[in-house]
């Protein structure tokens, strides 16, 4: 299984030192290795525009092949996704106007192409039940719903890699 990470995960990878947590960092060097987990050139601008920790930039400049350039089909995907007038809020007014990068639906793009999974701590709500989408939202849980396209959060991903702490 593929999985595409969104900007928000590979932030919350800030959080696991790879000093300390050298297993998860092992096992997405494997991922990578295997082509299995992808990611797009725009999360890569995103998070060079954000303050993330030194290790997280060290690890996306060593690992920069897995952010793919968008291909045809998924820039035709992008179009049918901004289609649905209701998602092309997934495009902040600021970011408009300031020209800032935005990844989401890149990333969702990738992700249907390729047959992956999206991974992303977007849109997410935690309570007693387990995890829904914020009704009405233009979020990638939200877009992904609607094209059937698998997302995730980082805790799942991590439960589905098998990995206990």
């Amino acid at each position: 299984m593929s999985y595409v990470f969104d900007t928000s995960s590979i932030r919350s990878l800030q959080h696991f030192y790879p000093r300390v947590f050298k297993s998860i960092w092992d096992g997405l060097d494997d991922l990578v290795a295997r082509q299995e987990l992808l990611s797009t050139r725009e999360v890569f601008n995103e998070l060079e525009r954000q303050a993330v920790s030194e290790e997280i930039m060290k690890w996306i400049k060593a690992n920069k092949a897995l952010f793919t350039t968008p291909t045809g089909p998924e820039l035709l995907f992008v179009a049918e996704i901004f289609k649905i007038k209701h998602f092309q809020g997934l495009i902040g007014a600021q970011q408009r106007l300031k020209g800032t990068p935005v990844a989401d639906p890149f990333v969702i793009a990738c992700a249907r192409i390729n047959g992956a999974t999206v991974v992303t701590e977007e849109g997410w709500q935690r309570g007693d039940k387990p995890l829904t989408l914020k009704p009405n939202a233009a979020k990638i849980p939200n877009v992904c719903a609607h094209f059937k396209i698998p997302c995730i959060d980082l805790e799942e991903f991590m439960h589905q890699q098998g990995w206990a702490f």
